[in-house]
């Protein structure tokens, strides 16, 4: 009994060891498979399988406070508002009248936020920010007539397949033969600020005049203020042929096709901009982008394609949009770096480590931005010596014009001192440069000698002032007429540099006839990178160091002056 009992006993024991021994190894493949991912999604599913999923694992990751979600997806879906950049001034694709937005870009926006299931909140964005606008958390996917470019790929994510496709169109006079690039060198082209396709016609010589956005443009060609303009066949193609042009301007080329593309910041937005990707396949095959195209009025050729394309089984699946037979690549863009591109890239790690400021030089480490910013830096140096020799020419003039005793000279002088002390420098600009353009054919050389004469002629004529008033005082103490005017000139000098340093502080509201000063470079440059404060920083110590070196040159002279006076 005893040997049994024992025998019994033992198998019991076994028996519990046995258990014990599955259950740990339970235990073990249970916190293996929960350390494990998640299997990865067939690549072979349908596109909106995986959308669903995708979809599925954001609402799970977004929890907690919605503003504080790494991942874009999981917070515009936790917050339930997608913020789209989209255009307010470029007609069929996005535009704003009277508060109303309409538009092709503005209909796919909202139709994106439908399948989301989130509200679309559309704000408006330019081509000089719009990629700031994502870099700085201002809006979370940008609809906005933006190429998907090399250079771009670099600073935002594009979701593709694309949704349009452009060239860029060079359009003129009809009697005008320019055929082809080689025929450009010399012509000054109107683009509007952002163009992608800025930097091959100024490779081929050509002078570009920058301004706001395109509808700009055509008001420019339209008071023959502009002769040749380029920019997007979408844009220029149906102007062309409206009541507006038709007859009086033609195409002359078209080059660059440029695919356009949605865009998501670079940082937490991994997830959105594949669920967009996925998103965009299936409004290709569906159909979708070509109905709202023909709502539009938008030519459906590209999206025709496109339509054929994702139906087939090789695009029409969840890996689609990263194969290479399935989606068109990004323009690509001129590249060339700098001589000095290696130390703005050790002032960009430096900067980083040492002081933890993180800031984007690609304005000087690629070529192309560089040569906008060094010809821009070069005409406002031009600008601002014109406009002081101007300055000081007005002043001479209109100070002797006002201390004259005869009432047919002093009167009309004065008249035309208190009309200019009146009107803003803008007006006086604008002003200025309708004249300029009734006499020459709009250039950059027209804009910025235009800037010079009416810069110089507004400070002119206070300073001038400055000088009759101290003539009057000098009379009024019983001076000799003889020397008088010189010792005005001394005794005002103050007065006279306040304005020369004002003269050189207005250098920068040229950029709004069109003048090819570095504000309009630095906001063309802004194409090639989305760090929006390194420009602005750039602009504020340049301008900084101009009227410092304006005011220190003035008051040396001014000493100089003084001294010789003495002696």
């Amino acid at each position: 009994m005893t040997v049994v009992a024992r025998t019994a006993a033992g198998r019991a024991g076994a028996l519990v060891r046995l258990a014990r021994i599955a259950l740990m190894a339970l235990l073990l493949i249970g916190a293996q498979g929960a350390g494990r991912p998640a299997a990865a999604a067939d690549p072979a599913e349908p596109p909106e399988r995986a959308l669903q999923s995708a979809l599925a694992e954001a609402r799970a990751a977004a929890t907690g406070p919605c503003p504080a979600i790494a991942d874009n997806l999981a917070r515009v879906l936790c917050t339930g508002t997608l913020r789209v950049g989209v255009r307010s001034n470029y007609l069929l694709f996005g535009f704003l009248d009277e508060g109303k937005r309409s538009g092709y870009e503005v209909a796919v926006a909202a139709r994106i936020a439908e399948k989301l299931g989130v509200t679309p909140s559309l704000i408006t964005v330019s081509p000089a920010n719009r990629l700031a606008s994502l870099a700085e958390g201002q809006v979370d996917l940008v609809i906005a007539t933006m190429g998907h470019t090399t250079a771009r790929d670099r600073e935002v994510l594009f979701v593709r397949p694309h949704y349009y496709i452009s060239n860029t169109m060079l359009i003129g006079p009809p009697d005008l033969d320019l055929p082809n690039f080689d025929s450009l060198a010399g012509h000054s082209v109107c683009i509007p600020v952002g163009t992608a396709s800025s930097t091959q016609l100024a490779a081929h010589g050509a002078r570009l005049l920058m301004f706001d956005g395109p509808t700009q443009i055509l008001d420019q060609l339209d008071a023959e203020e502009c002769t040749l303009a380029a920019h997007d066949d979408t844009f220029l193609g149906p102007a062309l042929v409206g009541p507006r042009f038709a007859g009086r301007l033609a195409e002359k080329f078209r080059f660059a096709p440029l695919p356009w593309g949605m865009a998501v910041a670079k940082k937490g937005g991994d997830s959105l901009v594949r669920a967009l990707s996925l998103m965009n396949e299936v409004m290709h095959r569906d159909g979708d982008f070509m109905a709202i195209a023909a709502a539009n009025k938008i030519d459906l050729t590209f999206l025709r394609a496109q339509q054929q394309l994702w139906s087939t089984d090789a695009c029409n699946r969840a890996d689609g949009f990263s194969n290479p037979a399935c989606v068109m690549p990004p323009q690509p863009s001129d590249t060339a770096q700098t001589w000095f591109a290696g130390w703005a890239t050790s002032a960009e790690s430096f900067l980083a480590q040492r002081l933890h400021i993180h800031v984007s030089l690609d304005i000087l480490k690629l070529q192309p931005a560089w040569d906008l910013l060094r010809e821009g830096i070069i005409n406002t140096l031009i600008l601002i010596v014109g406009a002081l020799v101007m300055t000081l020419l007005f002043a001479v003039v209109i100070g002797q014009a006002l201390s004259r005793r005869a009432a047919f000279i002093r009167v009309p002088a004065r008249t035309m001192v208190l009309a200019l002390q009146s009107s803003p420098l803008v007006l006086s600009l604008t002003i200025g440069a309708a004249v300029m353009n009734t006499l020459a054919s709009f250039s950059s050389e027209s804009a910025l000698a235009t800037a010079m004469i009416v810069i110089g002629l507004a400070n002119g004529a206070n300073a001038g002032h400055a000088i009759g008033d101290v003539m009057a005082t000098l009379r009024a103490e019983g001076r000799a007429d003889r020397g008088m005017f010189l010792a005005a000139l001394r005794r005002a000098g103050t007065q006279i540099i306040a304005f020369l340093i004002n003269a050189a502080k207005s250098s920068p509201v040229a950029s709004l006839i069109g003048a090819p000063e570095v504000l309009n470079a630095v906001s063309d440059s802004g194409s090639f990178t989305s760090d929006r404060i390194t420009l602005y920083w750039f602009l504020l110590i340049f301008y900084i160091l101009l009227v410092l070196a304006t005011s220190n040159l003035c008051r040396a002279l001014l000493r100089l002056t003084d001294q010789r006076a003495a002696a």
